[in-house]
């Protein structure tokens, strides 16, 4: 089970929801359960914030899985933290996502950090900007 994930449905406020397992390209939609609004509470248009709920793809716009949801998942063990399906059944391709995932630390990509030098060679004149004629006569017209 992946915990705290936030589902991003077409205009509606994010929602809440723990996942059965990561979702595939095989899937035609995204199988969940306890949906919330992100304060925890039960949104109005859901009667029984226990059910099994089954959002289309086309209404999602994007999910958010929490940093450490997939912790401890190895779909090579078969460990009881492996997402898989409700028939016990899992797709290779799920396995691979799974792997994948689980090294995103090692894949994340370093932010440039801008050095004093960088602001000198901004400062020397490297950046030539061209000004309009027609746009500062009519800030003058004003």
């Amino acid at each position: 089970m992946i915990r705290n994930v936030c589902i991003h449905v077409q205009n509606e406020q994010p929602l809440l929801a723990d996942l059965y397992a990561i979702p595939t390209a095989a899937d035609a939609g995204l199988l969940c359960t306890n949906v919330r609004m992100m304060d925890g509470k039960r949104p109005v248009f859901i009667d029984t914030i226990e059910a099994t709920f089954f959002f289309p793809y086309h209404v999602i716009r994007f999910i958010e899985i929490p940093e450490g949801a997939l912790d401890g998942q190895s779909a090579a063990t078969g460990s009881p933290g492996t997402p898989g399906r409700a028939d016990g059944s899992m797709g290779a391709a799920s396995a691979v996502l799974t792997d994948d995932l689980a090294d995103l630390p090692a894949l994340r990509l370093p932010v440039p950090v801008a050095s004093p030098d960088d602001a000198a060679d901004d400062a020397d004149g490297d950046v030539e900007l061209e000004i309009d004629e027609g746009f500062l006569k009519r800030i003058r017209d004003i």
